[in-house]
Parts: C-alpha cells; structure tokens; sequence
C-alpha cells in the first residue's frame, strides 16, 4: 500500500511515498553489519567482528545495500566513505541496535547504582522488627534506592494483587495462585508489663493473667486475637480495657500503666530495651507465629525485586541467635 502524503522543502509543496515496511524482510544481522562497517570502515574487518569471511562479508554487504536501497559505503583514498544517507543512518541503526540489545539482554541490577523506591506493607510490629536491618543494608548497597512502608491494608493480600507494594510481610494463611510465599523466622507471644510491676516481680500464672487489665492491639480488625480463641477454649475470658492499632502505641501505655499487652517475642525485647518494660513468658498454650513476606507472580524474577527479597532473608537469619 502507497500513501501520497504531501511536504513542504524551501517552501515549495512535493509529494512524498510513504511505503510500509514488511518487518519480516528486515534481517537485524545486516544492521549489525552495518555498524561494524561504520565503524571499521573496511568489509574485511567488519566481516571479522562478525565472525564473517572476506566473501560472506561482502554477499551480507550486498544483501544490506538491497534492503536499505543505497549502497551506504563506497571506497575512499584509504578506507571505505559513507554515502549521504549512510551517514544519515549511522546513528539511528546504532541506537536501534543498542535499544535491541537491552530488549533481549538478561535484565541485571547494580545496587550500588540502582535508584527508585521499594515499598513494603507492614504492620508496626513486622515493619519494627526488620526495619533497621534492611535500611542498614540499603544504606550500605544500594544508597540512592529508597525504602517506603506502606499503609497496611487489611491483610495486605489485595494490596499486592493490585500492585500497590511489592512486597508485604505478614502472617498468610491462605494466598490466591498469582502470589508467592516465603517464611521469615518463628516467633511466639510474650506479656509485657511495666516496669517494677507487681505482676513482673510475682511471676504470671494464668489466673494472674486474665485478672489484669488488657490492652489488645487490633491488627486487621477480622476475627478474634489467637489469644482470646485460646482463652476462650478452656472457658475463659480477659478483661480488654483498651484497644488500639499498633503494638508500639501499646507498649508506651503499659510502660506507664498498670495493663499488661500480649505481643510477639522478638518485638517485646527489641522495645524492652528501650521503654521501662519486664517481658515474661504468656501462661497460656498459643500456636507459634509464623511471619512471612508475599510477592506477585510478575515480579518473581525481577532482579532488583530477587535482591531486596535477599536481603530480608539475610537479616531475620540472624533472628535465630537471638531467644
């Protein structure tokens, strides 16, 4: 199919062809040749770089002069000249080759010189726990990639559906097929008193226990907490005097408070350390936590997303020195 489509040169109207061009009779080896011819200015040479003999060589050159309709180089006083439209080509065939190469090249991140954003979906508790392991490693490999926690979303299973965070952590009973899974670590619930708490000074017994008052954290707002399903079990009930979204709110309370908060292991004794907090094992049989990290199907082999997925690996595995 021909189209006349008119333009315009020193203000003087022409009509130009504009043919379309069958991709299939396009061989991208040619414009390889092309480019070596370009910039080694001799068919031997260029032939060479190519792994090409002096013949082959020059059957490919004249295969290329066919598809392009010019004969792009021509011999000079020492090496071979480009026509007007060889020159014109040289740069949009290098570019067209260079954009090639990274089509079909294996995708390959460079922390070190890697920019952006990673977002994570996190509840405190999680976000809290490797936090300062993970932008440790990004300050140190990968210093211009940024980290963001998300705004949790329920169980933030949706949230990676939809593309809204590249990864979540999170404790996932059940994942729809498009989404991965690996476990992190193990953990288990501890109680948290203040302070010079009478509780912390006689020890906990479960009779001890559900006469305090609690605080309970309330993370995705569905169902009962594992430790209200076990009371409930044995025909048992807790006092909730206080209900609020995120452990670290509810360790400040108990340190200044005589209410005691059910939370997990390693985040209790990562804030014993820095609010007046006793931390003593629950008196009551609870299953083991099991946190996780989530990812979607389409970014399973992204390298940059591969690298980040590492370096959460690397630092909850020093989570099994710590009790």
């Amino acid at each position: 199919m021909v189209d006349d489509a008119p333009t315009y040169i020193n203000g003087m109207q022409v009509m130009v062809n504009m043919h379309q061009v069958d991709l299939s009779t396009v061989d991208l080896n040619l414009l390889k040749l092309f480019e070596a011819l370009v910039r080694e200015r001799s068919v031997t040479r260029a032939g060479l770089c190519l792994g090409l003999s002096q013949p082959a060589a020059s059957r490919a050159l004249g295969r290329l002069r066919r598809m392009l309709g010019d004969r792009l180089v021509v011999r000079g006083r020492l090496a071979l000249e480009l026509t007007p439209r060889g020159a014109a080509l040289a740069g949009p065939v290098a570019k067209l080759l260079e954009d090639v190469r990274g089509i079909v090249s294996p995708a390959v991140f460079d922390p070190a010189s890697a920019t952006g954003r990673i977002t994570i979906a996190a509840h405190d508790h999680l976000s809290l726990t490797v936090l300062a392991g993970l932008i440790a490693r990004f300050e140190r490999d990968a210093p211009a990639l940024s980290l963001h926690i998300a705004q949790p979303a329920g169980d933030n299973v949706r949230l990676i559906e939809q593309g809204g965070a590249d990864l979540a952590l999170g404790i996932f009973p059940a994942l729809p097929g498009s989404l991965h899974r690996r476990g992190l670590y193990a953990d288990r619930l501890v109680c948290v008193l203040r302070r010079g708490h009478p509780g912390a000074e006689q020890g906990l017994d479960l009779a001890r226990y559900v006469a305090l008052r609690h605080i309970a954290v309330t993370i995705s707002g569905v169902g009962e907490s594992a430790v209200d399903v076990a009371l409930s079990a044995l025909g048992i009930g807790r006092h909730v005097a206080l209900r609020v979204p995120h452990f670290l709110a509810g360790a400040m309370l108990v340190a200044d408070s005589d209410m005691i908060l059910t939370m997990p292991s390693r985040l209790a004794r990562l804030l014993a350390r820095r609010l007046a907090l006793s931390v003593l094992d629950l008196p009551l049989e609870v299953a083991p936590l099991a946190p996780a990290m989530i990812w979607h199907e389409r970014f399973h082999r992204d390298p940059a997303h591969v690298w980040v997925r590492r370096q959460l690996v690397d630092v909850v595995a020093s989570f099994d020195t710590i009790d």
